[in-house]
């Protein structure tokens, strides 16, 4: 069911922060960051009783499904895999070993966790994550051969995707320690540019609205970087493509402040350009940050003749 794979994406974000943050949360926290992961990522979800089984369960179990996991993937140490992998395998494994059968059949436990590693993970993490939660099924005798999956996400062709658009800026002021940038953190480890969603015909001014609410600084457009496409998975809707429009943009340096319901993201900071290059980026954005810090290096340098 469509509820179904959107409580598995919920679950799946909620536990990743919860690894993210050593996995210190109490449970009346682990809630909390349930619930807001649900309203962020799946505001149309009503009936939350799957995600609080499924957290709880997977929770419980963690000891025997890492067990598992380390048993199954011996040439990849636990802590090696990445955190997005190894949740989804947490999910996958509890509903195949622990789930009930006749809600989940292990066909669909298996299915289902490969599509979340598809649409989370990497280009690799598919194939991982059918490997071992495969060889876990095989050992475990195959219950369930005969039965199907009832997942309704449908690998759309690219060119019948739906289309978002988006846009986002680097950020950057005159400090004390010369130019730097205003970059936001998210729960998935990266680095990454300020956005969000364009819905008119004026995404300048959309673009200062979303940054003003998300890190709290009025901005000034300068121009435009370039643009980038990704494609997503979206728990109602199966793959999107997101198109992002990136601009260069001025503010006077100030402290950053996410909002309180921030989503996917745990921290915002400035960085002098020199800090820029340790930085782990996502591969789209990495070139977009280099086109603005070398304009505003050029523009500095001819400023300063």
């Amino acid at each position: 069911m469509a509820n179904r794979h959107v409580s598995r994406s919920v679950v799946m974000q909620t536990l990743f922060e919860w690894d993210f943050r050593g996995q210190s949360y109490t449970p009346p926290e682990l809630k909390s960051a349930l619930e807001r992961n649900a309203h962020e990522f799946a505001p149309g979800l009503e009936d939350y009783s799957y995600i609080y089984t499924l957290i709880d369960g997977v929770v419980e179990k963690i000891t025997e499904l890492n067990d598992v996991i380390i048993s199954a993937a011996p040439h990849w140490p636990l802590e090696k895999i990445a955190p997005v992998d190894r949740n989804i395998l947490r999910i996958g494994l509890y509903e195949l070993l622990y789930g009930d059968r006749a809600s989940v059949p292990p066909k669909v436990a298996i299915n289902e966790a490969i599509e979340l590693a598809k649409g989370f993970g990497g280009d690799s993490s598919g194939s991982f994550v059918n490997g071992v939660i495969g060889a876990v099924y095989k050992e475990i005798g195959e219950p369930g051969k005969e039965q199907t999956s009832s997942s309704n996400i449908k690998d759309i062709p690219y060119d019948e995707m739906p289309i978002e658009r988006l846009g986002g800026a680097v950020v950057y002021a005159h400090s004390e320690a010369g130019i730097e940038l205003a970059l936001v953190h998210d729960v998935f480890g990266h680095w990454t540019l300020s956005k969000g969603h364009i819905a008119g015909e004026d995404p300048e001014e959309e673009i200062k609205q979303e940054i003003e609410e998300e890190i709290g600084l009025s901005i000034e457009i300068k121009e435009k970087l370039g643009q980038n496409e990704y494609v997503a998975a979206d728990p109602e809707k199966g793959k999107v493509r997101k198109q992002v429009t990136y601009y260069l943009a001025s503010a006077d340096y100030g402290a950053l402040e996410l909002p309180a319901d921030k989503g996917g993201l745990d921290d915002a900071q400035w960085f002098p350009l020199p800090d820029i290059v340790d930085l782990n980026f996502y591969d789209d954005i990495m070139p977009i940050v280099t086109d603005a810090i070398e304009f505003l290096l050029e523009n500095n340098q001819s400023r300063n003749e």
